[in-house]
């Protein structure tokens, strides 16, 4: 079950992959469908352009759109290393396991835990068999280069997971998932629809208020727009559901708010700037803050323990990152310093990454708080 092997032609283990949609031929592809249908749910939309946009593969880094926080400072990926060994030990330590990471990127945060893992418990390494859920083959890729020492089992989605004790790790991996959109009519809430015409994709409204939200946010004013998916609701369930059913403890990043609210936080990003969401299906990342109170909710209904949502900032610093800050600045030159305290500060700074970016965890009915949870109520 160790992950840990020389590596050989043979040692990574690929399950079956579905061939990825290439972006040039997107916007047809949309245009053909919408032509034919009619308007589309935005949830329709977000899902193609997620599937094209993400089988670039050269979308995360300063050479990318965006900078997510494994790449900010390798102390993210070392403390989550430590809250998995902390987790593994309150689970009891069970000698073979499944070390699971959704949406893992370049495979950056994962090669920093890992190595914290073997300099701290080399027995949970030991332990532990790798499972990444990518369906990119170019992502795929990346990872297969930063995780070069390690055997790999990749899966396209949750569902091929193998059974048995299992901790998770998602940054930054529901907020990519699909989203629909409705907006507050005089007559209801009304699903938003992604039309086009010659002047391109826009957006429109379905005529009817949609059944299934009825009297949710009955106060809020005209125009109003709420946010919800199916996709991680769905996502959520599984990965709580895997918790309670196989001892596991599951850990969830990204930024988001705590309670259930209306607004539009659809965001586009290229080249580390704001992009319109409908401009050039395939060549931007979309987006949407995550509700975690519906997060909570999906996974409490699976039977799991949650802990938390908490703020990233306070939550890494629980961990230890000031001390690992100190550290990693013994021996370092006063610019060297300095770059190391403005990398973890960004990761902190309740004015912006700290505070925007929420921590929620999910396991077993009567496991005692776990790392950077302690003492900090949930709402």
């Amino acid at each position: 079950m160790a992950f840990l092997k020389p590596r050989t032609r043979h040692g990574i283990v690929m399950t079956a992959s579905t061939p990825e949609p290439k972006t040039p031929k997107l916007e047809e592809r949309l245009v053909t469908q919408i032509s034919k249908q009619g308007p589309i749910s935005f949830a329709t939309y977000m899902e193609a352009v997620a599937d094209a946009y993400y089988a670039r593969g050269t979308v995360f880094g300063k050479a990318g759109d965006f900078i997510t926080a494994p790449e900010v400072s390798q102390v993210f990926g070392e403390l989550v290393g430590l809250w998995c060994v902390t987790t593994w030990q309150a689970l009891g330590q069970p000698r073979n396991f499944n070390l699971v990471e959704c949406g893992p990127g370049r495979g950056t945060l994962m090669a920093d835990a890992l190595r914290t893992v073997w300099d701290i418990a080399p027995a949970f390494a030991r332990s532990a068999s790798l499972h990444l859920v990518e369906r990119s083959d170019a992502l795929r890729n990346e990872q297969r280069k930063t995780l070069a020492p390690y055997d790999i089992n990749w899966h396209n989605g949750l569902s091929t997971l193998p059974d048995g004790p299992v901790i998770l790790i998602a940054n930054e991996f529901l907020d990519a998932l699909p989203i629909s959109q409705f907006i507050k009519t005089p007559s209801g809430w009304c699903e938003r629809l992604v039309a086009h015409d010659t002047d391109g994709f826009r957006f429109t409204t379905a005529p009817l208020p949609h059944p299934e939200i009825g009297n949710a946010f009955d106060d809020a004013p005209t125009d109003s727009i709420l946010e919800q998916s199916n996709a991680v609701q769905e996502a959520t369930s599984r990965i709580a559901a895997l918790c309670v059913d196989n001892l596991g403890a599951a850990l969830l990043i990204d930024y988001g708010h705590t309670f259930s609210d209306v607004g539009d936080t659809v965001q586009a990003v290229k080249n580390h700037a704001y992009h319109p969401v409908l401009k050039s299906p395939g060549d931007a990342d979309i987006t949407a803050h995550v509700d975690f109170a519906a997060v909570a909710q999906s996974a409490r209904a699976q039977g799991a323990s949650i802990h938390g949502p908490v703020e990233q900032g306070p939550w890494l610093i629980r961990l230890g990152a000031e001390v690992r800050e100190f550290q990693l600045s013994e021996g370092k030159t006063g610019t060297e310093i300095q770059a190391i305290h403005s990398s973890i500060h960004r990761l902190i700074d309740p004015q912006g990454m700290g505070g925007l970016f929420k921590v929620i965890a999910f396991g077993p009915n009567g496991i005692a708080p776990l790392s950077g949870f302690e003492a900090m109520p949930s709402p």
